[in-house]
C-alpha cells in the first residue's frame, strides 16, 4: 500500500509541475535499509550532497547511527544533516521541530502518513495535523510546513546531535523578519565539527529569546544555506544553489538529479522487485562521499569517507559511472594529505575519526592514479608513500619486524591491520612501478607480501603473531573474541583477505586443490561466533559474513581456480536471498554504500577484486541486458543471453563480437565501451575460466 502511494506521490509531484515523466527513481524505495541493522538515511537529498534533510529520531542507540530507523514512531524533528549506513552516530545539526502547543513534545507519526522518493519526504504528524515536506540541493535545505491553523511555531534546536555528538558552541541571531543566522559547534564522532548557517523565511516571522520561531500563516516555506566556512558561505550557498521559493520546482529538481544519476545504469527485466533493489542499491552508493566545501571553492571538494568499507567496490564503481567525481576525490585526497600529514582513515566533516583499520585511502588513491584520473601523479604518490611510511597506526612496528607482533601492540586487531597494510602497500608498489620508481618496487612489493607472516601451516588460518614469531594461544577460528585479533570478523573470514596476491594465498594453502577445499568449507562451517561477536558480522553463509566488507571479494576467487562455476552459484544467492525491497532489506550495516555497490557490480555481472587497478571478474549477471553510460559519450552493454534463475552458470564471452578467453575485464576495455556478451546455461561449463 505504501508502495502505491509513494509512486503516486511522485507521479502527482512531477505531474503538477507539467514536468517530463520520472523513469527510474520511481524503483528507488528509500525505506530500504531503514530497519534491521541498515542504518541508512531517510529524507531529502540530492546525489553526493552534503544536506541530508530528513526525520530524525530521539534514540541514540546502534541501529539509529543514521537517525532513523523504521521501529520507531518519534521523532525529535528534521535535521540537516545525517549519516547513512555507518556504525557510529553523528551529525543531526540544526534541527526543526514544528508544533503547535509544546516545543519539548516529540512527534508521533505512522508509516503510513510518510512519502519518501530520492530528493523528497513529507510526513504528516499524527497528533497536532502538521505537515512537513522537505527537499534539497547540494548545499542547502527546504522545508514546507503546513499547519492546521494559523498559529504555529518552530523550535530550532542546536542542542541536538546524534549518537556521541555534543554541541560545544552554538549561536542564533536575527538578521530581519524572514533571516536568522548561527553556527553549531560540536564535538563527537568528528572532533571538531562546525558548521554555519543560515535561515530564510518566505513569509515574516518572530523569534523569541528560546529560539521559537512563531508563523502567521498556515504555510511557510524555509530555506537553509549550510556551510562548513562561515556564515558569509552559507548565504553564498543559498543564493548560488536555491533562490526560488517555488518548493515544487526545487523538489523537482532533485528528484531529476536523482533521474540522471540512476540512469547512468540502464538494467532491462520484467521482474519489479529486482528493479527495485537495483536501482535503490544505486541510489544508496550516491548519498556518500558528500560535498564539504562552499559553491566559490577552487574545487568540490569532498567528505564522509568511509574507506575501509568503500575502497572494495564503491569507489571501483565510482570509477565506472562517476568519472567526472574522480580529478575532485584525487585533489580531495592530496589536499587532506598535505593538511594532515597522512590520506584520510575515516575522514568525516573536516575530522579524522582514524576509526577503523588500515590505510584504506591508499589503494583508493592509487586505483584512480592507475586508471588515469590524477593528472600530478607525483603529488599523488608522495601521499600514499608518506602514508605509508608513518610510525603510528602500528606502521613503525610494520617497519621493525616486517609483520605486527600482537605482544607489542596493545591496541590489538593486528592480523587484521597487517592483512590491510600489505593491501596498501601493494597499491604503493604498483603505482612506483608506473612511475619507474624501482627501490620503492622492491620495498613496498616485499611489504605487500606481510601477510605470510601471520599464516599458520598447521590450522590453515591467518593468527596473531608475537614478536619471537609464535602464534597466540588459545585460538578458536570462529570466534570474533571482542576484536582480539580480527577487525569485526573471525579468523574464518579473514584468511581470504590477500585480494591482491590470490595466486600467493593458493600457494601458502597448498596449491590450488586444497585452496577449493579451504574454500569450500568456510561457506559450511559453524556460524555461531560465539557470545562476545561484535553485532557488524551478519549475513551469514556458514562462516561468511556478507553483512560485513572484509569478506566482500571472496565469493569471487573461486574466478582464480578450475572451478570458477562455484562464483556464480554464491553470488546468485547472495543477490537473491541477502537482499530485498522490504524496509529490512540489507542483511547488514549499509557502510556508506558498500553493501549496495556489491550488489550493483555483481547484478553486472562483475566485481574488482584486486583493489589497486585490478580487472574486474566475472560472476553471474543478473540481467538480460544492461546498458552503463562510462563517461566521454560511450557506453558498455552487458548482454546475459538466455539468462534466468536456472541459468546462472557462464558459458562463454563474447566481446564487441569476438570471443573472450579472459575470467574479467579490464577498466580500460569498459571505459572504451561496447559490448559484452555472456551465454548462460543452466550447468556449469566446462570450458569457462578454467584456462
Amino acid at each position: 500500500m505504501k508502495k502505491l502511494f509513494l509512486l503516486g506521490a511522485v507521479a502527482a509531484l512531477l505531474l503538477s509541475c507539467g514536468k517530463p515523466k520520472v523513469f527510474l527513481t520511481r524503483y528507488v524505495n528509500p525505506f530500504i535499509g531503514t530497519a534491521g541493522h541498515g542504518h541508512v538515511f531517510l529524507g531529502a537529498n540530492v546525489p553526493f550532497g552534503m544536506v541530508q534533510l530528513g526525520p530524525t529520531q530521539n534514540n541514540r542507540t546502534w541501529d539509529w547511527c543514521s537517525g532513523y530507523h523504521y521501529s520507531d514512531s518519534l521523532l525529535l524533528g528534521f535535521s540537516h544533516m545525517h549519516l547513512s549506513g555507518t556504525g557510529c552516530g553523528d551529525l543531526g545539526d540544526i534541527c526543526f521541530r514544528p508544533f503547535l502547543d509544546n516545543p519539548q513534545a516529540l512527534l508521533r507519526f505512522d508509516h503510513q502518513d510518510e512519502v519518501a522518493h530520492p530528493g523528497y519526504y513529507a510526513v504528516t504528524l499524527r497528533e497536532s495535523g502538521i505537515k512537513a515536506e522537505l527537499t534539497a540541493t547540494a548545499r542547502t535545505g527546504v522545508h514546507r510546513y503546513t499547519f492546521p491553523t494559523e498559529n504555529g511555531k518552530m523550535a530550532i534546536d542546536l542542542s541536538v546531535g546524534l549518537g556521541w555528538d555534543k554541541t560545544t558552541e552554538a549561536k542564533l541571531t536575527q538578521e530581519s523578519d524572514r533571516i536568522v543566522n548561527g553556527y553549531r559547534f560540536s564535538s563527537g564522532w568528528a572532533n571538531a565539527q562546525k558548521v554555519y548557517f543560515t535561515i530564510q523565511f518566505e513569509h515574516p516571522i518572530t523569534l523569541t529569546s528560546d529560539s521559537i520561531v512563531c508563523f502567521s500563516r498556515k504555510e511557510n516555506v524555509v530555506k537553509v544555506g549550510l556551510s562548513t566556512q562561515s556564515i558569509e558561505g552559507a548565504k553564498t550557498n543559498l543564493a548560488a544553489e536555491n533562490p526560488s521559493w517555488d518548493f515544487d520546482e526545487v523538489a523537482h529538481r532533485a528528484t531529476m538529479a536523482w533521474e540522471r544519476q540512476l540512469a547512468k545504469i540502464n538494467i532491462a527485466t520484467d521482474d519489479e522487485k529486482q528493479k527495485t533493489v537495483f536501482y535503490t542499491a544505486l541510489y544508496h552508493t550516491m548519498i556518500a562521499p558528500s560535498v564539504y566545501g562552499d559553491v566559490d571553492a577552487g574545487f568540490t571538494e569532498y567528505t564522509t569517507f568511509s574507506l575501509w568499507d568503500t575502497y572494495r567496490a564503491a569507489h571501483p564503481l565510482y570509477t565506472i559511472v562517476q568519472p567526472e567525481m574522480q580529478a575532485d576525490l584525487a585533489s580531495t585526497f592530496i589536499d587532506l594529505y598535505r593538511k594532515e600529514g597522512h590520506l584520510p582513515i575515516w575522514h568525516l566533516m573536516g575530522c579524522e575519526t582514524n576509526c577503523m583499520v588500515g590505510s584504506s585511502g591508499v589503494p583508493v588513491l592509487g586505483d584512480m592514479i592507475l586508471k588515469g584520473f590524477v593528472a600530478d601523479k607525483e603529488a599523488a604518490y608522495e601521499a600514499m608513500r608518506g602514508s605509508m611510511m608513518l610510525d603510528n597506526r602500528s606502521l613503525g612496528l610494520l617497519k621493525k619486524y616486517g609483520y605486527i607482533p600482537y605482544d607489542k601492540e596493545p591496541a590489538g586487531e593486528t592480523v587484521a591491520k597487517g592483512l590491510e597494510y600489505a593491501i596498501d602497500d601493494d597499491a604503493v608498489a604498483k603505482v612506483a612501478a608506473v612511475l619507474k620508481k624501482d627501490s620503492d618496487v622492491v620495498y613496498f612489493g616485499k611489504r605487500s607480501k606481510s601477510y605470510q607472516h601471520y599464516f599458520d601451516p598447521e590450522t590453515k588460518f591467518m593468527r596473531a603473531v608475537s614478536a619471537d614469531g609464535k602464534f597466540r594461544p588459545n585460538f578458536v577460528p570462529t570466534s570474533n573474541n571482542k576484536n582480539l585479533d580480527y577487525t569485526e570478523g573471525t579468523a574464518w573470514q579473514y584468511l581470504w583477505l590477500v585480494p591482491h596476491d590470490v595466486k600467493g594465498l593458493v600457494s601458502l594453502l597448498g596449491g590450488e586443490e586444497a585452496f577449493v577445499q579451504k574454500l569450500d568449507s568456510l561457506f559450511v562451517a559453524d556460524s555461531n561466533l560465539g557470545a562476545d561477536a561484535v553485532p557488524d558480522i551478519t549475513g551469514l553463509i556458514g562462516q561468511y559474513a556478507h553483512g560485513n566488507e572484509p569478506g566482500h571479494h571472496t565469493p569471487y576467487l573461486y574466478m582464480y581456480t578450475k572451478q570458477p562455476w562455484k562464483t556464480a552459484q554464491l553470488v546468485r544467492q547472495i543477490m537473491t536471498t541477502l537482499y530485498d525491497d522490504t524496509p529490512a532489506g540489507l542483511c547488514g550495516n549499509e557502510d556508506v554504500g558498500q553493501m549496495s555497490a556489491w550488489y550493483v557490480l555483481s547484478a553486472l555481472g562483475f566485481y574488482q577484486v584486486e583493489p589497486a587497478g585490478g580487472r574486474f571478474v566475472f560472476g553471474s549477471p543478473l540481467f538480460p541486458q544492461a546498458t552503463i553510460n562510462v563517461g566521454n559519450g560511450h557506453t558498455l552493454t552487458v548482454i546475459a543471453h538466455n539468462n534466468s534463475a536456472e541459468n546462472m552458470y557462464v558459458q562463454s564471452v563474447r566481446l564487441n563480437g569476438t570471443p573472450y578467453n579472459e575470467n574479467a575485464i579490464c577498466f580500460d576495455d569498459i571505459q572504451k565501451g561496447g559490448t559484452l556478451e555472456f551465454t548462460m546455461g543452466p550447468t556449469p561449463s566446462a570450458t569457462f575460466g578454467v584456462n
